[in-house]
């Protein structure tokens, strides 16, 4: 018997890649035939062949009946295997949220990538009950926008020795939220833009030496000057808000697009909201230290009567914040290599960035001044409705409506 597999297990190698899938089938059955009582299952122990393949040539063979088998197709329409993910529809979301709370790298890159190898993915995601192996774990994570990166000088310096607590306290308060139905938004202020006829970065599609002709200098125009995006991303519903500043970009400046989101874009899609949570960086305009941020949020909680819990990223990752990765790499791809002419041109290529997962996002163009230097008394600080958390209340508090 051994040497019987072993010959069949030569003959297959030397056949595998010039016959077709029929071709192998065909010829496995064949050999199959011409062996006694327990052929189908050498040949299917020699060849790797499944034993129902086997038996599906040994089919078409009976049926041709010595004529030349019938041209076409090679496989019945909607034939052959169905994907994991077929049978486990929930698979790819169980990936995701192992992948998630961990996504390293540059979010300005199309490309997202994991730490976590995909052998200890495999491993969790068969403890929790579904069947899968470390290739086709590596093969989906393909299919979402994964790929291996090498090691890259990206350091932001030293790490707050709390920075892995948060993130997953960050997580679980997430989670939380989004169980309940409840409104989960991630803010942040996008790079500042030249507007006008300057060069963008990227490269696209254009007549053989005719590139579109921009400025040579990037010289700030005295009238458009530059735009302050301040974006507002909806975890749970993959929706976005930018409102396009044209003077400061202060606290006052960032709550104002939170509420310009909640009044055009988050009533409407959360209508029994009584509580949101805002994660934001730990610096900038929504800093955790910034008391007119807090200040400012405090009006934003009078104003719409919601209960906010506010979560900052530890200092030096701002990368890690989602719409970093979620909506400005996809609004940057958008308009690259595409000059920024006005403030029209902006709104318009903010609104119709689309990704193939249902991102859509809504702009508006404020004009309204925001001075800066403004300060917050620690007098008015004591009157804030101000509640800090148990964990790291410099970074996880809330502020309730007076």
């Amino acid at each position: 018997m051994g040497n019987e597999i072993a010959t069949l297990r030569k003959k297959y190698r030397q056949l595998r890649y010039v016959l077709d899938e029929r071709g192998r089938r065909v010829w496995a059955a064949a050999e199959a035939n011409s062996l006694p009582y327990g052929g189908v299952s050498l040949v299917a122990k020699a060849t790797g062949l499944s034993r129902s393949t086997i038996h599906a040539g040994i089919r078409e063979l009976k049926a041709c009946r010595g004529k030349s088998l019938p041209s076409g197709r090679i496989r019945r329409a909607g034939g052959g295997r169905k994907p994991l993910t077929y049978h486990q529809p929930d698979l790819l979301k169980a990936l995701e949220q192992l992948v998630e709370p961990l996504l390293r790298g540059d979010p300005e890159s199309f490309l997202r990538w994991t730490a976590k190898s995909t052998r200890h993915l495999a491993q969790e995601l068969r403890r929790q009950g579904y069947n899968i192996g470390d290739r086709k774990v590596a093969a989906l994570l393909h299919q979402m926008g994964y790929s291996l990166q090498a090691n890259a000088k990206t350091l932001e310096g030293n790490r707050h020795p709390d920075r892995n607590a948060q993130f997953e306290y960050v997580n679980a308060q997430t989670k939380s939220f989004l169980e309940q139905g409840l409104p989960v938004i991630s803010v942040d202020t996008k790079k500042k833009e030249l507007v006008g006829n300057f060069s963008n970065r990227g490269r696209e599609w254009q007549p053989k030496e005719e590139p579109q002709k921009t400025l040579i200098h990037d010289f700030p125009d005295k009238e458009l000057g530059k735009i302050i995006p301040y974006g507002i991303y909806d975890v749970g519903r993959n929706q976005g808000w930018v409102s396009v500043g044209i003077d400061h970009d202060t606290a006052e400046f960032a709550t104002d697009s939170i509420l310009a989101w909640w009044k055009h874009m988050g009533s409407k899609a959360y209508p029994n909201a009584t509580r949101l949570m805002i994660m934001a960086d730990a610096g900038g305009s929504n800093s955790s230290r910034s008391r007119l941020w807090k200040a400012s949020l405090q009006r934003l909680a009078n104003l719409t009567g919601l209960q906010l819990q506010i979560s900052h990223f530890p200092p030096g990752t701002s990368k890690w914040n989602k719409i970093e990765h979620r909506m400005f790499s996809f609004i940057t791809q958008n308009w690259r290599a595409t000059p920024l002419v006005s403030y029209q041109t902006i709104i318009q290529l903010i609104a119709n960035t689309r990704t193939s997962a249902g991102l859509k996002i809504k702009a508006m163009l404020t004009r309204k001044t925001y001075p800066t230097g403004i300060e917050v008394a620690a007098s008015e600080m004591a009157k804030l409705n101000l509640k800090p958390d148990a964990f790291h209340g410099d970074w996880n508090y809330s502020l309730l409506p007076q």
